[in-house]
């Protein structure tokens, strides 16, 4: 609990001026706290008084941790279909659930949602929660927010987990909010720890320099954002049973105070790299936009799609929907070409999930061959035009 020690305060106000929440007040001099109060901390950091304090304890006996049990993801439709983020979460959701002996459920929200609930069995839910309604025909946030928030005070889960795309970037923090728990974006890695049942989230922090693991011990449900294309999805199973429940929201949960009147798809050619089985990228090592002209001939010669790292499009030798790493695409193909790529960590996290990862770089000690299945150690200008020339004449 929160605790204020009434003779040290000092009635600055500062508390109840940082508290988003609305659970501190400053009456007659002195703080106090009401009902609203989620343990979250900012009250007692910004206190310089030291007046507030919060008994761990109590924090943890107050949050009923125990009442919360199984995993649970969104799945995110859109277009007519199920986003493949969804199946990617099903993946490592199917991993967690199985440690921890708890069922895996999935929410979905659409209009015209068809065999897609079948189709999240197939891919590992037990359970798949299921609003179809001509209201979820367009995404807002609020009538989204609404159900999902819902849906998880009802079923209590552990874990909640959702693709750190535009929709889900959008809505699940207003989601962790109305539920007063903690919520981390953009994740890569995720495991539970055995022996408390906490959720580990890695995520790149500090502009990616560093790998950041994070917990939220004291509030259910511990949720999470994924990023696209860094978990496995696992092969489908046709003839697999799970249970689909129709789930009805409450009418005025339906209604939102935003309008959508259109919905407008961009029709304009656009890359997209994050679904290519194999990918050639250049760095800064191409020296030019002229270099990537070699890389397209690679990628050519492959099947390939071509990649980029940032420091090559921040110099403007390729467009931006080609840079993987931290502030581009993540990708997981099954061949990844990395050419004059030094490999820092906002890159590697981008492409580190490939199945098979070829580095061409000059330096010997370029962080690259840290993470590469095979390395050449070389100047790529000449490395190259011997690969393509091999591949031409393997191929006749």
């Amino acid at each position: 609990m929160l605790r204020i020690d009434s003779e040290a305060c000092i009635g600055c106000g500062v508390c109840e001026e940082v508290c988003t929440f609305g659970a501190i007040a400053v009456v007659d001099g002195v703080a106090e706290v009401n009902e609203k109060c989620t343990l979250c901390g900012s009250c007692v950091d910004s206190c310089e008084a030291a007046a507030l304090i919060i008994d761990a304890k109590d924090r943890t006996a107050q949050t009923d941790l125990g009442k919360w049990s199984g995993i649970m993801i969104y799945a995110e439709f859109r277009h007519g279909k199920v986003a493949p983020v969804s199946f990617e979460l099903l993946g490592i959701g199917r991993q967690l659930a199985e440690q921890q002996k708890v069922p895996l459920s999935a929410v979905l929200l659409g209009s015209g949602l068809g065999e897609a609930a079948r189709d999240l069995v197939s891919y590992g839910a037990d359970i798949v929660y299921q609003v179809d309604d001509p209201a979820l025909e367009f995404f807002t946030d609020e009538i989204y927010g609404n159900i999902l928030e819902d849906i998880i005070r009802e079923q209590k889960p552990e874990v909640v987990l959702a693709g750190a795309t535009a929709i889900g970037r959008s809505f699940i923090p207003l989601v962790a909010t109305a539920l007063a728990t903690g919520l981390t974006a953009d994740c890569t890695q995720l495991a539970i720890r055995p022996e408390d049942g906490v959720l580990l989230q890695t995520r790149p922090a500090f502009g990616g320099n560093i790998m950041a693991t994070i917990e939220c011990p004291y509030t259910r449900p511990q949720m999470a954002t994924v990023r696209p294309r860094v978990m496995k999805t696992a092969p489908p199973d046709p003839g697999r049973k799970g249970d689909i429940i129709d789930y009805k929201p409450e009418g005025g949960r339906l209604q939102s105070r935003v309008k959508v009147l259109r919905n407008v798809l961009e029709e304009q050619d656009q890359v997209n790299i994050t679904e290519g089985d194999i990918i050639v990228a250049g760095g800064r090592g191409l020296n030019n936009e002229k270099g990537f002209e070699l890389i397209r001939q690679l990628a050519d010669a492959v099947g390939g799609a071509v990649g980029a790292s940032r420091a090559a499009v921040d110099s403007a030798w390729i467009a931006y929907p080609h840079q993987v790493g931290q502030t581009g695409k993540t990708v997981n193909p099954k061949l990844y070409i990395a050419c004059g790529i030094s490999g820092a960590i906002q890159h590697v996290v981008g492409m580190q999930s490939s199945e098979t990862i070829v580095a061409i770089n000059k330096d010997p000690h370029a962080s690259i061959f840290d993470v590469a299945t095979y390395g050449i150690v070389g100047d790529l200008f000449e490395v190259v035009p011997k690969l393509i020339e091999k591949i031409k004449e393997k191929k006749g």
